[in-house]
């Protein structure tokens, strides 16, 4: 199937009970900073990498009065995110920069924090909150093996660093490097991309995935993460959710036929579906149990907020018999 253009996705606002999920599960908080307050910036500064290319991301400069204000309250929820708001262990800290990006539906701001005793530095990400992207990032908490930190506040949205190296970087600097062991790194992207479609998670084009590179005692590990949660249950397309048939991953899914037997492929993807599905019945039960509780709170969420991840896994299950021929790849 020739891979199609995706059409922009229009932002869905959140929910009544959307918003009590995220309430109840401390999500949603009170905040002194919001998206549109980061918007009243007055200039703005190219912002070019190590090499001096111009990259997507400009800084955007304050008044010298908002940003004495904005340096605190920007302190308070790098606080929020990282230590449940403890500003003891945060004085040492400040805010070295915003910056502000045009591409992609979400236009964040980037704050970086800086370590003042030993100039270490770390980002957070303010967005505008959008229901499609609350549940991918809360279904990427809840089934993947990785964890997330993100908080709400109204139309706002905080969302923490996801480190590794973007997709295309990877292919283009690290895919061939000898000391990656080819099978490891296939596997890790059919794994990605199986996950991908048990929970229908789309458009993951190289530029919207990381990889990380942790070396072993006697290799290199290898995992995929993806940092970009838009287009979560969005598209009708099948292909949508399934990284390979992208054109700008389409040396991964070549790697991918290259190294792997098709019976390898398909062990791999049963791997990641009994990792996923358990999890997600797991989830549900509880959920459903705690909903039936006195103690349960009249703002709690409906089946929209807590069985997507078991409909998403027995969605899988119905079309894994639609699966390509060749072995997948991210």
């Amino acid at each position: 199937m020739p891979n199609v253009a995706t059409r922009k996705k229009p932002p869905f606002p959140v929910s009544p009970d959307l918003l009590g999920y995220l309430r109840r599960y401390k999500r949603e908080r009170d905040l002194s900073v919001t998206y549109e307050r980061l918007r009243a910036f007055q200039e703005v500064i190219p912002l070019t990498d190590a090499k001096g290319v111009p990259t997507l991301w400009d800084t955007v400069i304050y008044d010298a009065a908002e940003m004495r204000e904005l340096n605190e309250a920007l302190k308070q929820v790098y606080a929020l995110l990282k230590v449940d708001g403890d500003l003891s262990v945060m004085s040492h800290l400040y805010v070295d920069r915003v910056d502000y990006c045009t591409f992609g539906n979400s236009t964040p701001f980037r704050i970086r924090i800086v370590n003042a005793y030993n100039d270490n530095q770390d980002y957070f990400y303010v967005k505008k909150a959008d229901a499609s992207r609350l549940y991918g990032l809360e279904l990427e908490h809840l089934l993947s093996p990785n964890r997330l930190n993100f908080i709400t506040h109204g139309s706002t949205l905080i969302e923490e660093h996801i480190i590794g190296l973007p997709g295309d970087q990877f292919i283009d600097d690290w895919l061939h490097r000898p000391e990656l062991r080819p099978i490891r790194v296939a596997k890790e992207l059919v794994k990605f991309n199986e996950r991908c479609f048990v929970r229908l998670l789309g458009d993951m084009r190289s530029y919207n995935f990381v990889v990380l590179l942790t070396p072993d005692f006697d290799d290199w590990q290898v995992r995929i993460r993806a940092m970009d949660f838009d287009q979560q249950s969005f598209n009708g397309r099948k292909n949508f959710y399934l990284p390979q048939f992208f054109k700008e991953n389409s040396e991964l899914a070549l790697f991918c036929a290259k190294h792997l037997r098709h019976e390898t492929a398909n062990q791999y993807q049963r791997e990641e579906q009994t990792l996923l599905i358990p999890t997600a019945g797991k989830i549900f039960i509880s959920r459903s149990f705690s909903r039936r509780t006195p103690s349960s709170p009249s703002s709690a969420p409906n089946t929209s907020a807590t069985r997507r991840p078991t409909n998403t896994s027995a969605r899988s299950r119905r079309c894994s018999s639609n699966a390509p021929a060749s072995p997948p790849s991210a």
